[in-house]
């Protein structure tokens, strides 16, 4: 988004809730990945606790409870638009509907790209504003498809976008080919932002917007390898404006690390409702409505994230386990099954990346001899690995390999098995390959049981 300082995007409507309310530094998803990133969102759950749901495209039991149906149960208009809860079998779960609330998609329009939902956001908003009754409060989820891929390739450059404007991090070469898929994603991401702006004026207009609480963040990283769906600070650390006129001083930034846990219960007690017995977050209440800016509240000084199947295509379709816990200069990751390809096995293709023509470009460079990038990517990790954020952003540099951090490492790994035991994450019960057995709802044709069963359809990239 602009407001971190990025130049190859165009958010002005995001810049200005940063601007106006609270821009967060440091705001985390729990489980890099669309469908338990969500859950967490909806439940103030991690998703290990959360059996089925921690998995992508999984099943999400019902038996937990997500903020959209509190708030309806105490009379507010609840709905979304474009993406819910997703993907995922939301009915096997028990739920009536979307745990996002009630659908609001038959509003569509002409997309600019092929890459871009035809989904008219904005017109569906105003259907759900008129469907509430006088003085109701609501509580509306816009989950814009965009810039989850794919993309219509060239159009950020045919759009206008600069292949100048665009640094790459260091474990991408430095190629036009990476550079003009980022400028496809960004011409997405403007779009987002356009939709976000019609929503605001909408309810400038209607005299809402002063006493609206908004939020704006992401679910996951760049769809690229690398990120998405991968645990280091690129994917994890997401941006987050918070937005509420009337209620929270803004022109703030806010350092503190919080987590996306800590979104329901916020919603919640902004209410007025008790918190929920199931929640592991916390309300970001008193942070927000307090008028200080940078570290706010001392004790939020570490996260825990954490992540099972994703995407099936790893040998025998199991999970790729990890759980991590990145604190004010650390980001501890540790992983269960180093002997796992992290990114789905390369027989079926990497199917724990996105296709895209970046992911074409590093395979192509592999195959060629050049494994550099490749590794960075695609490659097996160690069991535990160790990065200081402040000066290793890009997550290079494995300081778990060096004996000086060993105390370090020691310290973190008990702090983060302490809360994992706590809220009873079944990989520190001896039981954590149950994730292995929840039901895969999506598509199969690209799973290791595919491939071993010769009715395999390897993903084009």
């Amino acid at each position: 988004m602009g407001a971190y300082g990025h130049k190859f995007v165009n958010t002005p409507n995001f810049d200005r809730i940063a601007e106006e309310g609270i821009l967060f530094q440091n705001a985390f998803t729990t489980n890099p990945k669309c469908a338990p990133s969500r859950a967490s969102i909806l439940s103030g759950m991690h998703t290990w606790q959360m059996e089925e749901a921690c998995n992508h495209y999984g099943i999400f039991p019902s038996k937990f409870k997500v903020y959209p149906d509190l708030l309806e149960d105490a009379g507010y208009h609840v709905g979304y638009t474009g993406k819910g809860w997703a993907p995922g079998d939301w009915e096997a779960g028990g739920f009536a509907r979307n745990p996002a609330g009630p659908v609001y998609n038959q509003h569509k329009l002409v997309p600019p790209t092929e890459g871009i939902s035809d989904i008219d956001y904005a017109s569906n908003f105003n259907a759900f504003l008129e469907e509430r009754q006088q003085n109701q409060p609501f509580c509306f989820w816009f989950g814009c498809l965009e810039p989850h891929r794919k993309y219509e390739e060239g159009s950020g450059v045919r759009a206008g976008k600069n292949l100048d404007e665009i640094k790459l991090p260091s474990y991408y070469p430095d190629d036009e080919i990476i550079k003009s898929d980022w400028l496809d994603y960004a011409l997405e991401i403007d779009w987002f932002d356009l939709q976000l702006g019609k929503i605001l004026n909408t309810l400038e207009e209607l005299g809402e917007l002063e006493h609206t609480l908004i939020v704006v963040t992401s679910d996951n990283g760049m769809p690229f390898p690398r990120i998405k769906g991968q645990m280091y600070e690129h994917d994890l650390r997401l941006p987050m404006a918070l937005y509420w006129k009337n209620q929270v001083p803004g022109g703030r930034k806010i350092e503190d690390l919080i987590s996306f846990i800590d979104l329901a219960p916020t919603f919640v007690e902004a209410a007025g409702l008790p918190p929920h017995a199931q929640f592991a977050g916390r309300s970001l209440m008193n942070m927000i409505r307090s008028d200080q800016q940078g570290r706010v509240e001392a004790d939020r000084n570490k996260v825990y994230m954490g992540k099972e199947r994703h995407d099936v295509g790893t040998e025998n379709d199991v999970a790729y386990p990890v759980r991590c816990i990145r604190t004010e200069k650390y980001l501890y990751v540790r992983n269960f099954k180093p002997d796992l390809w992290p990114a789905g096995n390369p027989e079926t293709g990497y199917t724990n990346v996105d296709s895209s023509p970046t992911k074409t470009l590093l395979l192509k460079q592999h195959a060629e001899g050049q494994d550099d990038y490749y590794h960075l990517s695609f490659g097996k990790r160690a069991e535990e690995e160790l990065f200081e954020i402040r000066t290793d952003p890009e997550c290079i540099t494995n300081l778990a390999e060096d004996p000086h951090f060993d105390p370090v490492k020691k310290e973190l790994w008990l702090e983060l098995k302490k809360v994992l035991v706590q809220t009873g994450d079944p990989r520190t019960q001896g039981r954590g390959d149950v994730f292995d057995h929840y039901e895969y709802v999506g598509d199969q044709s690209h799973s290791w049981k595919a491939y071993k069963e010769g009715w395999f359809c390897k993903q084009k990239f």
